[in-house]
């Protein structure tokens, strides 16, 4: 160990430290550490008080955006795809209804929203039927609204199990009229439109 005494008298080890720790260096001008910029050019480099709060409320909560700006992430940015009817409105209305009038969930109704609904059994499905092991756990089928002529239509799925609409098996999209009955697997769902001739969210 080679001991060395700097100018304040501290003494240090000089194999370990190339300056004094205790004094440290002096006149450096160390500003706060900032995200680098997409364009430093265009602004300055250091963000304001704010922008900084922002930086790190984004980092505590796991949100991502693009450097450089304040505020959270866009549904864009996050990559959320927004449906025509919820960017007009801010909401995403309901459209109708399917309710199982046979199958494990009898009596149990599902949301209808607009633009694609899957159907399946999975939680992340827009329409889970949860407790009928007979239908696939995801995409087994579709409904969707069309905001622009206000139709409903029933999607076959992608997945080995089939879906009917009034006994009829469904192989290409099908217009969906009211009180209809889809059938995928044990379960007997009757489609309760809201939206149509008489009533649109606009």
């Amino acid at each position: 160990m080679t001991m060395k005494r700097c100018e304040q008298g501290h003494y240090y080890d000089s194999a370990k430290h190339s300056v004094c720790p205790s004094c440290g260096i002096s006149d450096l001008n160390i500003g706060n550490t900032v995200p680098r910029r997409e364009n430093p050019s265009a602004k300055s480099t250091q963000m304001n008080r704010n922008e900084r709060i922002g930086y790190q409320d984004d980092i505590d909560s796991g949100a991502t955006r693009r450097a450089g700006q304040g505020g959270s992430a866009s549904p864009a940015e996050d990559g959320r795809t927004v449906g025509i009817v919820r960017k007009k409105t801010g909401i995403d209305p309901v459209v109708g209804w399917l309710v199982c009038v046979e199958g494990p969930d009898r009596g149990r109704d599902y949301q209808i929203r607009s633009e694609k609904n899957f159907i399946g059994r999975s939680p992340s499905m827009n329409i889970s039927i949860q407790n009928d092991e007979s239908i696939s756990r995801e995409n087994h089928a579709a409904v969707s609204y069309n905001p622009k002529n206000h139709s409903f239509k029933l999607h076959p799925g992608d997945s080995r199990g089939l879906v009917y609409l009034n006994n009829d098996d469904v192989d290409v999209p099908t217009v969906l009229k009211q009180y209809d009955v889809i059938e995928l697997g044990q379960t007997k769902l009757m489609f309760v439109p809201f939206c149509g001739g008489q009533f649109q969210w606009t």
